[in-house]
């Protein structure tokens, strides 16, 4: 990572998250990243198929978190335009990545060529963050199965990579089942984070994270076992900016 990479916030998200009352600090948090008062946000929505609904919901959440506008980066459907996509990204202040379906998401932006476009942009300074799908997009990989029904089917496919971490979110009512069958998949001793709801994990370019809102879950492979570890507990600072 170049030294104008920012930290990237990501957001858990949920149901949880939709109906909190008042400003949402984790999104006002990550809006800080962009260095002015009230940023243009560009929406990049592959997960969610461009969906128009989530994102109206979305734009009033971010509106009332400080963002002047929120720009659509059409990638799906018959609006898809990569040319124009990557005009709009170039001419936003932050990049926010919808949630959605992780898997679905990043065929949309190796498609259209969009994700190595992406990494380029966050290494000379666009500053990221993405809520629910959308954080684990720009994490390091996710799973899916070849055979729904047989968990031995289970694989690794790639991700943004933009923050270097492995992580899962609002899994904690299944006991991040999703996430532990990742952490099987990946070598030895590497650390996988479950980030709840109403909670947000920070990950810095130079490899430390941190929690707020809540505890961050932390598991680990060692041998064939996924253990659970201590948490990252709840920083209780300041909003990083």
């Amino acid at each position: 990572m170049t030294p104008d990479c920012k930290p990237v916030y990501l957001l858990a998200g949920g149901r949880s998250s939709i109906t909190r009352r008042g400003p949402d600090p984790f999104l006002q948090g990550a809006l800080k990243q962009a260095g002015n008062e009230n940023p243009i946000v560009a929406y990049v929505g592959a997960a969610s198929n461009d969906n128009p609904e989530f994102r109206a919901m979305m734009a009033r959440l971010l509106q009332n978190a400080g963002a002047q506008d929120l720009r659509l980066v059409p990638l799906c459907g018959r609006r898809a335009d990569p040319k124009e996509a990557m005009r709009v990204i170039d001419s936003c202040n932050i990049v926010f990545m919808s949630g959605g379906d992780v898997e679905a998401g990043m065929h949309v932006l190796e498609k259209t060529g969009m994700a190595d476009f992406l990494r380029d942009q966050y290494r000379k300074g666009k500053p990221f963050f993405g809520s629910s799908a959308g954080s684990i997009l720009l994490a390091k990989a996710w799973v899916r199965w070849r055979d729904p029904n047989a968990d031995s089917s289970a694989e690794l496919f790639p991700c943004l990579g933009i923050a270097q971490v492995y992580c899962d979110t609002h899994g904690e009512d299944d006991d991040w089942e999703e996430l532990r069958v990742l952490m099987r998949l990946v070598f030895p001793e590497t650390v996988g984070y479950g980030i709840p709801s109403r909670t947000a994990l920070i990950a810095d370019p130079d490899g430390s994270v941190f929690a707020l809102g809540s505890d961050v879950h932390r598991f680990i492979r060692t041998g064939d076992r996924v253990s659970q570890i201590q948490p990252i507990r709840d920083s209780k600072c300041e909003i990083r900016s």
